[in-house]
C-alpha cells in the first residue's frame, strides 16, 4: 500500500529508563534515609570522626589555658603580664586552634559526602 506523502511517521522517545543493578549493590543515602542499621554506622562514624576533632581541640586548649592560673600565682606583682598573656598571647593560638577545626570538620564533612554519593 502507498503511504501518502503528506503522512509523516513521528518517533516518540522519552527519557532512559534505569536497569536494576545487581543484587548486591547497596546505596548509602537510601541507607541513612531509611535509617538501617548500615545507615547508622555511616552516621555514626561522621559524628564520631567530628567528636574526635573537638575533643582534640579541647585538649589542646586545657594544656593551653589550664596552666595560665598557676603561672599568674607564681607571679602576683606581673599585673601587666597577665592581661597580656590573655589579651594578645592567647588571641593567636585560638584563631589558629578555631581554623584548624573548621578545616577538619569541613574535611569530614566532605569525606562522608564523598562516601554517601558513590564518588
Amino acid at each position: 500500500m502507498p503511504q501518502d506523502p503528506t503522512e509523516r511517521r513521528v518517533t516518540v522517545t522519552g527519557p532512559p529508563r534505569r536497569t536494576r543493578r545487581a543484587s548486591g549493590y547497596y546505596r548509602p543515602r537510601t541507607e541513612i534515609d531509611e535509617q538501617t542499621t548500615l545507615g547508622h554506622t555511616y552516621v555514626r562514624s561522621l559524628m564520631r570522626s567530628q567528636l574526635r576533632a573537638g575533643l582534640a581541640v579541647l585538649a589542646v586548649l586545657g594544656l593551653l589555658v589550664g596552666p595560665l592560673p598557676l603561672l599568674f600565682a607564681a607571679m602576683p606583682d606581673a599585673r601587666r603580664l597577665e592581661w597580656a598573656v590573655l589579651g594578645f598571647g592567647l588571641y593567636a593560638p585560638l584563631v589558629l586552634l578555631a581554623r584548624w577545626y573548621v578545616r577538619r570538620a569541613e574535611r569530614n564533612e566532605r569525606d562522608f559526602v564523598r562516601l554517601v554519593e558513590d564518588r
